[in-house]
Order: C-alpha cells, then sequence, then structure tokens
C-alpha cells in the first residue's frame, strides 16, 4: 500500500496538485499547497481507504498513469 500511496503523492507533486515538500513517510503523509478543501477531504478519504487496503479511492481520486 505505501508503494500506492508513494506513488499517487508523486503524481500530485508532478501534477502541481500538492507542493514540492509533500513527505511520504513510513508512519504518515503530509501535503502542503493543495488547490481547495474539498480536494484536500477527498485526497484524505482516498489515503485513508488505500492505507486499509482499498485502492479504488485513490485511483479515483489520482489515476495512475498508463
Amino acid at each position: 500500500m505505501n508503494d500506492a500511496i508513494r506513488a499517487a503523492i508523486v503524481r500530485l507533486v508532478h501534477n502541481h496538485e500538492a507542493g514540492t515538500d509533500a513527505y511520504t513517510g513510513p508512519i504518515y503523509f503530509m501535503m502542503h499547497d493543495v488547490p481547495s478543501e474539498e480536494r484536500a477531504r477527498e485526497l484524505a478519504a482516498a489515503l485513508h481507504a488505500a492505507l486499509y487496503g482499498d485502492l479504488e479511492p485513490l485511483n479515483r481520486a489520482v489515476p495512475p498513469t498508463s
């Protein structure tokens, strides 16, 4: 799960949806400069689901690159 979460956060930084100071540590994740509270809540819910094994919300919120 951590690899999928880390990859999603890297995509967010690359797409300028999160600041370059995003942290993807083993215990918690931190992102600054998310464009809106609504988007931040969507990402938080998707990351929470991913931590419990459900990657679908994360894949919807931050689609994997092909």
